[in-house]
């Protein structure tokens, strides 16, 4: 269906803006799994499985499996694989702000630092929490952060029990002292029909 192959370009420069602390990317890395990783340091590969955890500063990345690869210049990419019961997830302090964090949750989330992009594919949800409490969230099939752009890709995918339609969702909380925000009454979105869908 039409509404399943559309993507969704959320430039949110205010809400979803500097959401990595690029102060983590200075501080040593370390992983831990339940079961024996494989480190070969002539190739800068590490491969690990069994409820993994990847950690560095605030970021904290978990999956059944990770791969972690470093180039010839330093750079990192990671790959972490969920299984069907417990996706993988991630998790990271917002920058310049104490009390915010980053979550999300894929099948399969790929992290490149050469180009400061997460891609969350199968099942995504990525979210914003402020003192613990959910402020914005959005859902799709792929989600791709450019940090950089401070740009979302979102696209929808397959019917799911929890969204048989397919569709993108993102709730996205008012701005902080916005007066329009603050004398408007609390909305919630809720999914759309189908196109041409009478409600």
């Amino acid at each position: 269906m039409l509404h399943r192959t559309l993507t969704l370009m959320l430039f949110c420069a205010v809400t979803l803006s500097a959401w990595a602390d690029k102060g983590d990317r200075s501080k040593p890395m370390t992983l831990e799994s339940d079961k024996p990783c494989t480190l070969d340091l002539a190739k800068q590969v590490s491969m690990c499985s069994g409820n993994v955890t990847i950690a560095q500063g605030s970021l904290q990345i978990r999956a059944e499996r990770i791969e972690l690869r470093e180039t010839p210049d330093g750079w990192r990419r990671a790959l972490a694989v969920g299984t069907a019961g417990k996706p993988a997830s991630y998790r990271q302090r917002r920058a310049g702000a104490a009390d915010e964090q980053v979550e999300g949750s894929a099948e399969r989330i790929e992290y490149d630092g050469r180009t400061d992009t997460l891609k969350f594919s199968g099942g995504a949800q990525v979210r914003r929490l402020k003192a613990g409490v959910v402020a914005d969230e959005i859902q799709g099939a792929l989600i791709t952060w450019d940090n950089t752009a401070e740009l979302f890709s979102v696209q929808g995918g397959a019917a799911t029990a929890g969204n048989p339609g397919g569709r993108v969702r993102a709730v996205l909380a008012p701005r902080e002292g916005n007066a329009a925000a603050a004398s408007a009454p609390a909305a919630s979105l809720r999914p759309s029909g189908q196109v041409g869908e009478r409600r």
